[in-house]
């Protein structure tokens, strides 16, 4: 009879591992997501601002997709995820490269004129 709750210790014992690997993952893509904030809060100018919000955002959400594909398990959901953040991680630069471009060219008008 002990032997059999000797086996079901030794088999939790990954499970335990997985999860607390799990949290710390969360728990470090909350503080760059934190971080993000603050920078957007914090800094001076617009292009700054992006440059926190974007960066820590987009390594934020790795952690966090990191720590819920170790949660689920599942091959085919950690795919889909890393899938999710892939397309996260490319329409967030996009859109930061756009806010940027439209501030300095309505900063920087050329006028009609070259160069």
């Amino acid at each position: 009879m002990s032997g059999s709750g000797l086996e079901k210790k030794e088999r939790r014992y990954p499970m335990m591992i997985i999860e607390a690997i799990t949290v710390i993952l969360l728990v470090v893509g909350c503080f760059f997501f934190l971080a993000g904030t603050l920078g957007l809060l914090r800094f001076p100018d617009l292009f700054t601002r992006l440059h926190a919000l974007t960066n820590a955002d987009n390594l934020g959400l790795g952690f966090i997709a990191a720590g819920m594909a170790l949660h689920f398990g599942s091959p085919w959901t950690a795919i889909k995820i890393f899938l999710i953040w892939l397309l996260t991680l490319l329409s967030s630069a996009t859109s930061s490269y756009l806010i940027a471009r439209f501030r300095r060219e309505e900063n920087n008008p050329k006028n009609g004129k070259e160069g």
